[in-house]
This record gives structure tokens, C-alpha cells and sequence, in this order.
């Protein structure tokens, strides 16, 4: 049975995840075994359930409690649920609930470079993309499209910030990542990836190049908003790619050009 508790006390220190500490806070740099993040909507709590995420506690709109949020709660055991109406629950949190659920996870370990990789023979490295909507666009495109994993260098934002998830419909729960080495290309390299940095250079192989989609291992490599890529970064790849475009567009937003890159490169 689902531990129901009323909220009648906006104050009360348990909500506080929900609607008083920041995302860094729930972060907890200092003691990220003591992290939280959260997760929002039935499928995407669902998800994050599958990939072995255990809940802390729930907030859930009363009339979801035996309806979008049943199979949900039927999960959780004891793990406690509170509960309000729906305007209670805006006024506490600010926003309007998706769906009416909102689970509180605790965080896992982050995996070895290694561990992450195994088995995989296309993945994306994200280096400093710093905007979450980014980031769990491109974690929604690269499940839909035939990556096997994502890198992250630690400038990029967190994939288990609010809005990645959200934007991810949770596949940052599916697609194995980590936070990339400072010698992440060298370990690559060692692990036998051919490396392909995507880059608005007159110098570049067209993405439909096929010296590109015969490569047993590729990693695809995409920069920060706006500067993209490091010079150094660029000049350590083994390739350079340019997507094609017409009517005088000179560059995609990074996750748009993720998509089509995924697209065109991926086991799909």
C-alpha cells in the first residue's frame, strides 16, 4: 500500500526538494552520494524506475492517485506520497505538475569511462553544452536514433537537471553516459574509436561521406552553444565533419544538428 501523506503544512522540510532547493542544491557537489534529482511525469518516473533509480518520495495530484500515478505508486512501497489538489500543488511548486507526479530519486555513482562504453560502437561526446533543454534534446535524439552512448565534459550541464529529464522524456534514464576524462580523446583512441568533431569549417568531409559510416567505432563530437568546438579539440580528431545546408544557413542549434548527425551515423 502507497504511504498517502496530506500535505497540510507548506513549510514542512520534506517538500523542500520539491519547491524550495535549487538544482545545485539537490546536486550536492560536496556529497554527491547524498544527491537527488527530479523526475517528472508517470512514463518518465517509470523510466528512471527501470533503470534501477530509487525513489525518496512522490508528490502527486490527489485525483492521479488512482489513476496516471497507479502503476507508479503500486512501485514504490512504503516510500512516502504527498498529496493535495491541483491548486495546492501549483501554488507549492510554482508550475503546473505534467501529469501530476513528481518522484524525488537518489543519484547513482557515476560509471567508468570503460564500464560506459562497453559493447557501444557509436556514442556522442558533448563538450561544454551548457543549456539542459540541449542536453535532453540530444539525449532524446541520440536513444531514438541509434546512439549507444553520450560523454559529457564536465562543463556540460548535469543530464539529471530537471528540465533535461524532462526534455529527454527520460531517456537520459536509458542511454548510459558519464563525465569524460580531461584525456577523454586519447582514451578514446585507445579504446578504438575514430573520432569525428562536427564543426563549421571550410575544411571538412561531408557528413554523408562514407568513410565515416564504415568506421567500426565513432564517436561523434559536438561543442558549446554558440563557440562550438576547441581548436584543440577539433585539431585532436580524426575527422572534421560539416552538415550540407542551403538558402544561406551557415549552422544548426547543437541539438538539431545532433539529431541529423545521429541520424545519418547511427546504428539505425
Amino acid at each position: 500500500m502507497p504511504n498517502i501523506i496530506e500535505i497540510t503544512d507548506f513549510l514542512a522540510p520534506e517538500l523542500d526538494i520539491y519547491a524550495r532547493k535549487t538544482e545545485n542544491q539537490l546536486l550536492n557537489r560536496e556529497h554527491p552520494e547524498e544527491g537527488i534529482f527530479i523526475a517528472e511525469s508517470p512514463k518518465v518516473v517509470e523510466r528512471a524506475l527501470n533503470a534501477g533509480y530509487e525513489p525518496v518520495s512522490l508528490l502527486v495530484e490527489k485525483r492521479h492517485i488512482d489513476g496516471e500515478a497507479r502503476e507508479i505508486l503500486s512501485r514504490v512501497g512504503a516510500v512516502p506520497v504527498y498529496t493535495a489538489e491541483f491548486d495546492v500543488l501549483t501554488r507549492l511548486t510554482g508550475f503546473q505538475l505534467t501529469r501530476g507526479v513528481l518522484c524525488a530519486m537518489g543519484r547513482k555513482e557515476i560509471p567508468a569511462l570503460e564500464e560506459t562504453l562497453a559493447g557501444a560502437t557509436r556514442i556522442a561526446v558533448l563538450e561544454n553544452v551548457m543549456n539542459p533543454t540541449n542536453v535532453g534534446a540530444i539525449f532524446r535524439s541520440a536513444a531514438a536514433l541509434g546512439m549507444d552512448a553520450v560523454l559529457l565534459t564536465p562543463g556540460s550541464s548535469n543530464p539529471l537537471y530537471r528540465r533535461a529529464i524532462r526534455v529527454s522524456m527520460g531517456t537520459v534514464f536509458q542511454v548510459p553516459w558519464t563525465f569524460a576524462p580531461e584525456d577523454w580523446q586519447a582514451r578514446l583512441k585507445e579504446l578504438g574509436f575514430a573520432t569525428a568533431a562536427l564543426a563549421l569549417r571550410d575544411d571538412t568531409l561531408s557528413i554523408r561521406d562514407g568513410r565515416l559510416a564504415k568506421e567500426e567505432k565513432l564517436a561523434l563530437v559536438l561543442g558549446t552553444e554558440g563557440d562550438g568546438l576547441a581548436d584543440g579539440t577539433i585539431a585532436g580528431c580524426d575527422y572534421t565533419v560539416k552538415i550540407p545546408m542551403t538558402h544561406g544557413v551557415d549552422s544548426l542549434n547543437v541539438a538539431a544538428a545532433s539529431a541529423v548527425a545521429f541520424f545519418q551515423l547511427g546504428n539505425n
